[in-house]
């Protein structure tokens, strides 16, 4: 859920609430809605829906986050869970007034994720780091239920930052073989930390009755795409610091030959859309079938979108998740988000 009138996103919103979904995410970037306004507007036109906002440490103090999610829980009803965007574009943080390096940021969001904590208890919270220091921080109560804290992130210096301060590590749908390479690694981290911590999968999906029909979807997206502009995303991506959107690029290199890169994996998306760029292709049992194998390699949550939002949140709602629900996959907290 990016951009769109209220009326639009009231709609996908609603769509996702009566298909069984948990809740939505909002992205944070210069190129969208800011994610806790449009949030908090879509409150009073849903009832259970949660909403995952994305927003970056640098534009906002640890106090100030605290407190918004504390006034979030409780005119929600406790429907808030934070994404905590350390952010890979350093064009785009500077935009935001960040000239932070790439190092720096993921420190001060390690330094950010314990200051939010502090903020939330019981007594006024003291913190002395190198990015932040905060002398009696505090909210007038705090938030109910506490909002667990979701992050992603590639690079070797935010793995750490993952297993030590994170919830939940959110990974963008690469094969099975990199996704689990990628979970052990942040499980290691959070075990030497004395932690345990969930795992979440960013995917696109394109689901329908047959395989053919989903397949050819993707034919159409093909075809409507302008070689230039394929071009120009592959120059853009290839001066990326992000280390995920490098792997993202890597898996099509550009090219529009071999895009389905493990079975119903398709990185079409990526050929000229930055961040999360692959797609689960296919007939409803397929789709729910690597569902299920990405779950038994650790995902506990699945974050999925499409194109258009409101059609394919209801072809995955009304196609994929009753079969989830019949190999019994799905929890009263249903873990599949479509978003932006």
């Amino acid at each position: 859920m990016c951009t769109g009138s209220l009326d639009y996103l009231t709609q996908v919103a609603r769509a996702a609430e009566s298909a069984g979904f948990t809740g939505v995410l909002t992205p944070t970037g210069t190129h969208c809605e800011d994610a806790w306004l449009t949030t908090a507007a879509l409150i009073p036109l849903t009832t259970r829906l949660k909403f995952l906002v994305a927003f970056r440490p640098g534009a906002i103090s640890p106090t100030l986050a605290a407190q918004m999610a504390s006034s979030f829980q409780r005119l929600s009803g406790g429907r808030l869970l934070l994404n905590v965007v350390t952010g890979g574009d350093s064009v785009e943080q500077q935009q935001f007034g960040d000239w932070l390096t790439k190092g720096q940021r993921y420190g001060r969001t390690a330094e950010f994720m314990q200051a939010l904590r502090g903020a939330w208890g019981d007594a006024p919270f003291d913190f002395d780091g190198e990015h932040y220091r905060l002398a009696g921080a505090t909210t007038s109560a705090p938030p109910n239920p506490v909002p667990p804290l979701y992050f992603g992130g590639s690079s070797a210096a935010a793995l750490p930052v993952a297993g030590e301060h994170a919830d939940v590590y959110l990974t963008w749908g690469e094969p099975p073989a990199a996704v689990a390479a990628k979970i052990a690694t942040v499980r290691e981290h959070a075990e030497r930390a004395g932690r345990t911590i969930r795992f979440e999968i960013r995917l696109h999906v394109i689901t329908r009755d047959t395989s053919a029909e989903a397949w050819a979807v993707t034919d159409r997206m093909l075809a409507g795409l302008d070689p230039d502009a394929i071009a120009d995303a592959a120059a853009r991506f290839a001066n990326a610091e992000s280390e995920g959107q490098r792997r993202m690029t890597a898996l099509h290199g550009g090219s529009t030959a071999n895009l389905e890169i493990a079975p119903n994996l398709w990185a079409g998306v990526g050929l000229v859309r930055g961040g999360a760029g692959t797609a689960l292709v296919g007939s409803h049992t397929e789709v729910a079938d690597r569902i299920a194998e990405y779950h038994a390699l650790g995902i506990d949550e699945f974050v999925l979108s499409g194109y258009p939002h409101l059609e394919e949140a209801l072809w995955f709602g009304e196609g994929v998740r009753p079969i989830l629900a019949r190999r019994g996959l799905l929890t009263t907290e249903a873990a599949a988000r479509p978003v932006r």
